[in-house]
């Protein structure tokens, strides 16, 4: 399922060993670490834990945050495993572990970063973060694990992770009422008197969402405008900033790259007098009119989503994810239409040629494909060495507690110390909780309207006709990617535009695309890659379709994906490559009839159809 991923979306971590070389000559007592993991949140703890105490560093010292929001996972980032219940769960668990015995560190870190990624407005991202708020502190409040004494306490350890996007006003007053409606929510639901226990604390990646391909140098200003949304208001700054790169749309980005977006931090936080003043927008009546419709909307919204059950109720439904399909279909329709403008994309095009993209090929970061073989060959040598018999005895443990109502941290910790593997862990409790695919979506989704589309729909029309059945598109995501915005859009736009769409949501292998491809009968693959994985997929996708004596049944690819690696696609048999550039989904709809009527030596139509 990692074909192609390892070394490329983050550090492959199977087992103590690695967690051990990762963290060596680190002061882990006074170092403080953060996780950006989610479904093995609890696993990557366990292995720091014990990693920590092999240096001789009590857990008490420890000092970090996991993210471990797992209801994004299922409306946004996709790295889920479990099903909803028992991930809150293994979340509740954590939450009661640390407060009780790692008292320094934030167990949950609310992403709603990845919900703006994924499409959601500024009222979503209020209003889903702080239901999924409020379903873990629900969820650790029922358990019976923590004390009604001590409750503050696990309050005081939630910390959020947000976004920030180019509206600088409007991203501002956000935080401000995502301040107000936490000390609300706190104080009124939970009874969490003392004020420090109550405040919102934040740490913020402004929006790669916006990130453009072209004339990807305008990517500079726009991170520093969404640094200044959540820096300049005191009463609602972030503790903590991430920054992404200027090339992010165009590849994997270099350490020098990386560099440039610290040296952006740096010159605000040393250079500048920002940091020196109290609130600087007290009193504005701009301001205080915007955050007090934002409080009602978002108030509005939450409440909602408590009606229905709770955010796990409204993931399982399908209602939040919806929602964010449907704001982020609308807000691709306003670029297309002109009505929002992307300055280099659909305005201001002409461009002088850029010194950053005089090398293409350098201005990204290649992985060496010799990691992902040094990895399985790790993995190998440890399992030879480990104590077979102390392992199997941690992981029948393991299982036996998942089927009960114990928490599973102190079982986990044991798996780290005898040797289990990230796959082993997962794979036990898979065989007690199951696995769960959560909704997509793009069914209720209400798509675009113009003429554009209308013409695009006939030439549908007239293809079908002509085929005898009406064209199907099976959209493919394969691999661990999860970030299945843009395949969702797409999936939306082509039932628009009349093919029928097949979906199945994310993470599939290559053999799975294409036993859904014989078995639906489909005129064009399209899959959808932003891992960096796409010259091991998609190839196997490629192959394995001729395999099956569809040599004939083009492939299309989506993602983000370098020009030479573009033309290394369209050489091993891909019929066409869009990337960011390619911002119009009903072009893209229209270069896909063409392709298929291409493939099926059919004669073009014209353009527009007649």
């Amino acid at each position: 399922m990692a074909l192609g991923e390892v070394g490329k979306v983050g550090v492959p971590i199977a087992h103590l060993g690695n967690m051990r070389t990762l963290l060596d000559a680190i002061p882990l007592d006074k170092m403080n670490t953060s996780m950006t993991i989610n479904a093995t949140a609890m696993w990557m703890l366990a292995l720091y834990v014990v990693a920590a105490e092999d240096a001789g560093v009590p857990a008490n010292l420890l000092q970090g945050t996991t993210q471990n929001d797992i209801i994004k996972e299922y409306l946004s980032r996709g790295t889920y495993v479990f099903p909803p219940g028992p991930s809150l769960r293994l979340t509740t668990d954590m939450v009661t572990y640390t407060v009780q015995n790692i008292p320094k560190w934030n167990p949950i870190n609310i992403c709603s970063y990845h919900l703006q990624e994924a499409g959601a407005t500024p009222i979503q991202e209020i209003a889903y973060a702080l239901s999924t708020a409020i379903a873990v502190l629900d969820a650790v409040r029922d358990s019976g694990q923590v004390a009604p004494a001590d409750f503050g306490e696990v309050v005081a350890r939630i910390s959020f992770f947000v976004n920030a996007g180019v509206r600088f006003v409007e991203e501002m007053c956000k935080m401000r009422a995502f301040v107000e409606m936490w000390d609300r929510i706190t104080l009124d639901r939970y009874g969490v008197q003392n004020p420090d226990q109550r405040r919102f604390r934040y740490g913020v990646q402004v929006n790669s969402l916006g990130l453009t391909e072209s004339q990807p140098e305008n990517n500079v200003q726009r991170i520093v405008l969404e640094m200044l949304a959540v820096t300049m208001s005191k009463d609602a700054r972030a503790r903590a900033i991430q920054l992404p790169t200027w090339n992010e749309a165009l590849g994997l980005p270099r350490p020098w790259d990386q560099q440039w977006s610290l040296r952006i931090q740096q010159v605000l936080a040393f250079e500048s007098d920002l940091l020196e003043y109290d609130d600087l927008f007290t009193g504005s009546v701009v301001v205080e009119k915007i955050v007090t419709e934002m409080l009602a909307e978002a108030t509005a919204e939450l409440d909602y989503v408590l009606g229905l059950g709770g955010a796990v109720a409204a993931v399982d439904s399908g209602y939040m994810k919806q929602q964010m399909v449907q704001a982020h279909s609308e807000r691709r329709t306003r670029i297309e239409s002109g009505e929002q403008i992307v300055v280099g994309v659909n305005a201001f095009q002409e461009s002088e040629a850029s010194p950053l993209l005089a090398d293409l090929d350098s201005a990204v970061l290649v992985v060496d494909p010799e990691v992902e073989s040094q990895a399985i060959a790790d993995l190998q040598s440890w399992r030879a060495a480990r104590d077979d018999t102390r392992v199997a005895t941690a992981l029948a443990e393991l299982q036996e507690r998942a089927r009960t109502s114990a928490n599973l941290m102190s079982a986990t910790i044991e798996c780290a110390r005898a040797g289990v593997t990230t796959g082993e862990w997962t794979s036990t409790l898979r065989e007690v909780f199951g696995e769960y695919r959560a909704p997509t979506g793009i069914s209720g989704v209400v798509g675009s309207v113009s003429s554009d589309l209308a013409e695009v729909r006939q030439a549908v029309e007239i293809t079908s006709r002509e085929c005898g059945s009406p064209l199907r598109l099976l959209v493919g995501k394969p691999g661990l990617d999860g970030h299945s915005n843009g395949a969702e859009q797409i999936a939306v736009r082509a039932r628009d535009a009349g093919f029928e769409v097949i979906y199945q949501g994310i993470r599939l292998t290559p053999e799975q695309i294409v036993a859904a491809a014989v078995a639906e009968d489909v005129d064009v693959v399209g899959l959808s890659i932003l891992s960096g994985s796409h010259r091991a997929l998609v190839p196997a996708v490629v192959d394995g379709l001729r395999a099956r004596g569809l040599s004939e049944v083009p492939v299309v690819v989506g993602g983000i994906i370098p020009d030479a690696d573009a033309n290394w696609l369209r050489e091993r048999g891909v019929s066409a490559v869009f990337t960011p550039k390619d911002y119009d989904a009903t072009e893209i709809m229209r270069a896909i009839v063409d392709t298929v009527r291409a493939a099926k030596s059919m004669p073009a139509l014209p353009n527009p159809c007649a």
